[in-house]
């Protein structure tokens, strides 16, 4: 197993269909024990229980500098160390530049850029104290494309500055043994856009991929594992697209 004796904390690990969640079920099946951190309506603590009683979840707005840190303080005083953290909170949203209120925007990079920024600063102290780890943050191709499937300028640009975030961090922490990488998906077919895409847009954008289908959550927890374990050993600082060739570069 991949993660044997592992801590993993995921941000946005709650919702039913999403990522996060996925990551959550793929980790405990590799041997790790997991912290699901989400908004309180995803109900974080009752998701966690259905992976088992080893495991814990945790009411996190990731926007709240104060939340990060004593969430983080918290999982480490339940399970003793933290060794892997999955940053993939996130929210989206497509409103034409003209339109996006001051509020809107400061949401949106809030969730996505200040929020993994946040819970890297909590975390890296538990990983450093373990001798090393590996921190993986969920952007988006929209930050490799400038949007234009789903999110927009806002968008693209927190998810763009994941890719910086994950680097910088990459190429600050590897002195101490930790590992920092980005994933970038394409679109995936599960409820993080909210009904912004019809059943239709997605029938219609899955025929210009050309692995011919749409991503699942479950492909992205893949690499997610990939990123976390000793099997990606020797990466950091990389951005790695999960997007079935819909953006080859």
């Amino acid at each position: 197993m991949l993660l044997q004796d592992k801590v993993a904390v995921i941000t946005g690990g709650a919702s039913a269909l999403g990522i996060g969640r996925a990551a959550a079920r793929l980790f405990v099946r590799h041997g790790a024990r997991v912290a699901i951190l989400d908004l309180a309506e995803e109900e974080p603590e009752k998701v966690a229980a259905e992976l088992g009683e080893e495991h814990a979840g945790y009411v996190c707005d990731v926007r709240q500098r104060a939340a990060c840190l004593e969430t983080v303080e918290a999982v480490a005083g339940r399970f003793g160390a933290i060794d892997v953290l999955i940053g993939n909170a996130g929210i989206v949203y497509g409103t034409p530049i003209k339109e996006i209120a001051p509020e809107e925007y400061d949401l949106v990079l809030d969730v996505n850029l200040r929020g993994n920024f946040q819970m890297a600063q909590a975390v890296v102290p538990h990983l450093e104290a373990r001798g090393g780890g590996a921190m993986v943050f969920v952007s988006s191709i929209a930050g490799q494309v400038g949007g234009g499937l789903f999110g927009r300028s806002h968008y693209a640009a927190a998810k763009s500055g994941i890719f910086g975030l994950a680097k910088a961090l990459a190429r600050e922490l590897a002195p101490l043994g930790i590992r920092s990488n980005a994933i970038a998906p394409g679109v995936i077919d599960n409820d993080f856009s909210k009904g912004r895409m019809t059943r239709a847009d997605k029938d219609r954008i899955a025929k210009t991929v050309p692995l011919g289908r749409l991503g699942t959550s479950e492909d992205v927890a893949d690499a997610c594992l990939y990123l976390a374990s000793d099997l990606s050993a020797y990466v950091t600082g990389q951005v790695l697209s999960v997007n079935g060739g819909l953006h080859i570069y």
